[in-house]
């Protein structure tokens, strides 16, 4: 079930049902295993608990570094790198951000690398550099592209290329 209802045309961000997530939350408990944790770090981060949010990032990255294949590793990287991006802290996340995309792409995979493209444009985003947003939103298309993402991907790419464009040429983004 995705949680994802659509994307703020604004700020980029998911707008989610909080109280099905809130549900979803206490349905995985203190879980462990990895999908667990790195589903309960987004969960947490959409809903906005950010402090626990990263602290659950922290031990998805722990759990991924000592079990898990590295493509598992890059995904909790990137997750956790997402919290830092809502945290403020933006050069952290833009440094894990582009290790994680440089390596899915040195290791071809297409859907990570654009996973990873995709959110460094978002942390751009957020910090006010709109050109280098841009740049990794289209990468992230044409990575989303050559995997075979769904249509839904690929119009959330869209959605952040056109947002770009407009705060790039100081258009007003409409709601």
């Amino acid at each position: 079930m995705s949680y994802i209802q659509g994307y703020d045309p604004q700020t980029l961000r998911e707008i989610v049902d909080v109280h099905e997530c809130r549900e979803r939350l206490a349905e995985l408990g203190d879980q462990r295993s990895l999908p667990a944790l790195l589903e309960r770090v987004w969960l947490l981060k959409v809903t906005g608990d950010l402090d626990e949010a990263l602290v659950v990032s922290e031990q998805s990255v722990r759990v991924a570094r000592m079990g898990g294949p590295r493509k598992d590793l890059l995904r909790a990287r990137v997750l956790h790198a997402t919290v830092l991006q809502l945290r403020g802290a933006y050069a952290a996340a833009t440094q894990e951000l582009t290790t994680c995309a440089e390596e899915a792409e040195g290791q071809g995979w297409a859907a990570l690398a654009a996973f990873a493209s995709q959110h460094r444009g978002k942390v751009f985003y957020d910090a006010g550099d709109f050109v280098n947003a841009r740049a990794d939103f289209k990468r992230a298309l044409f990575l989303r592209q050559e995997a075979g993402a769904p249509e839904d991907e690929l119009e959330s790419t869209l959605l952040a290329i056109e947002a770009a464009e407009r705060r790039r040429s100081g258009a007003p983004i409409a709601s």
